[in-house]
């Protein structure tokens, strides 16, 4: 990976001996020197590793003691947080595990104009734990171009100036600032010399921001899902492209005339050729998630304990080779890496899926085996079970009540379907067909199954707070008829 060393007339800003008179050639044999140790120095601090998130949305989870501990037993080198909670960053002290914390998104607005506010953050966050708990990374921010209100957008790169010079005020120096993107700041992604950041952050947000990680030797941190990419269009996308295992599947760019084994490479390129194009070609990239669900909804293809092994394995099996094998237009750069998650989160909102890309279990035991170290061969682990779902369901698709909800919060979920669409209960009310029988149960049902059905294709899911799931089997009964999902 090119690193340029910079001092005066280009030679090292150190020299020894100052009062020693040398030679030109003397004089750049030492440059050399000393652009080969600091060679040395610079890739021990980029290792190849692969770390994991720790992510606790979730009412069934281990402590963070017990939860440091299962991220060691995993092999991982570094772990990321939501956040800064102290409880965790007390439960990684001495631990030899490096720490990325986080700035919340709502944050962000408050300490981007307030350096008493910013300072006031890392005095709280990071200074108590530093160095006994390894804190390398800062991200300012999860996601924001893709899940915060635009206002927040122009703001994240003053909230991370403001944090960097206040872990300058402390000589925090090692502790890197950033911030993650998800794959959609992309406007163009194929083929991935095409690259292009969307335009409506390219110039306003993201060339200063690269401007501020190329300054400052700082990581692009990057979230990519090849699952999210095969799923939207498996037709096109060969499942084997995807999990790595692919022997006589290639895609050649016809433009950089590059040449790609696996769907990982093509999206990390994309970025690689987006920066590129706004003029930072050398900005290193970490990736700050990436992993495959263990199960999902009926709907959601491919999301299996197969797969996401098989994923999760060969995803660390490269980024974890020695020499370092990086990407098609960055052969041999090291990626740091950062599998998601830790555990399966059962209060996390949206599709099954999100509440599925866990390596453990809430009490701790595997889903499947996996050793993120990369020392492990796959012949050490259990066969896994054959995937089931690997091609689009076909069938029709109900969204029912979870049995043993609570009630209160069911009523509330039940008001809330009801009063969203057009005519979504009316078959609930008295003397209608579905009002009997009279049970909250059986009326929030069908208020999600007619909610969803109606409200699918604008982005509705069958969760309501955990408080329903969906079904292949169909609720209806004599004249009441539940409405579906057809798939």
């Amino acid at each position: 990976m090119p690193i340029t060393v910079t001092g005066r007339n280009g030679l090292p800003s150190w020299i020894p001996f100052p009062g020693l008179k040398l030679s030109a050639s003397e004089m750049s044999l030492l440059s050399l020197y000393f652009l080969f140790l600091f060679l040395s120095v610079s890739s021990g601090e980029i290792s190849s590793f692969v770390g994991v998130n720790y992510g606790d949305l979730g009412n069934n989870l281990p402590s963070p003691k017990q939860s440091a501990e299962l991220v060691k037993s995993l092999g991982a080198k570094c772990v990321k947080i939501y956040g800064a909670n102290p409880a965790v960053l007390d439960a990684f002290k001495d631990t030899n595990i490096q720490v990325s914390i986080m700035v919340p998104n709502e944050l962000i607005i408050n300490i981007s104009s307030s350096q008493k506010l910013a300072d006031s953050w890392v005095q709280s966050n990071v200074v108590p734990f530093y160095p006994k708990t390894r804190i390398r990374y800062l991200l300012v921010g999860n996601e924001v171009t893709s899940s915060s209100p635009k206002q927040i957008w122009p703001r994240i790169l003053p909230a991370m100036r403001k944090i960097k010079s206040s872990l300058k005020t402390h000589s925090l120096n090692k502790i890197k600032v950033s911030t993650s993107m998800a794959m959609d700041v992309l406007e163009s992604s194929f083929p991935p010399s095409n690259g292009t950041f969307r335009s409506d952050i390219a110039g306003p947000f993201l060339k200063p921001l690269l401007h501020f990680l190329n300054r400052t030797k700082s990581f692009y941190f990057l979230d990519v899902y090849p699952y999210f990419a095969w799923a939207a269009d498996p037709k096109s996308i060969s499942l084997d492209y995807a999990l790595f295992e692919s022997r006589n599947i290639t895609y050649t760019d016809p433009v950089s005339s590059l040449t790609y084994t696996n769907l990982f490479d093509q999206m990390v390129d994309s970025v690689v050729f987006a920066m590129k194009r706004l003029g930072y070609p050398d900005i290193r990239i970490f990736i700050a998630e990436t992993g495959w669900p263990n199960s999902g909804d009926i709907d959601q293809i491919g999301a299996n304990i197969y797969n996401a092994a098989t994923y999760n394995r060969n995803v660390v099996k490269k980024l974890t080779a020695k020499p370092a094998i990086g990407t098609p237009a960055r052969p041999g750069w090291v990626i740091p890496s950062l599998v998601f998650a830790l555990y399966n989160e059962n209060q996390k909102p949206g599709p099954g899926t999100e509440r599925h890309f866990g390596l453990l279990h809430p009490n701790g035991t595997n889903v499947y085996g996996i050793d993120l170290s990369g020392k492990t061969p796959d012949s050490d682990f259990e066969p896994l079970p054959k995937p089931d779902n690997n091609e689009p369901y076909n069938g029709k698709i109900w969204c029912m009540a979870v049995g043993g909800a609570n009630a209160t919060a069911l009523s509330s979920a039940l008001s809330y379907a009801c009063s969203q669409g057009n005519k979504t209960c009316d078959p609930i009310q008295p003397g209608k067909p579905c009002f009997k029988p009279d049970s909250l149960f059986w009326h929030a049902s069908y208020a999600f199954s007619s909610h969803w059905s109606q409200f699918k294709k604008a982005g509705a899911t069958c969760y309501f707070n955990g408080l329903a799931t969906q079904t292949a089997k169909d609720p209806s009964f004599g004249h009441c008829k539940f409405p579906s999902v057809t798939l």
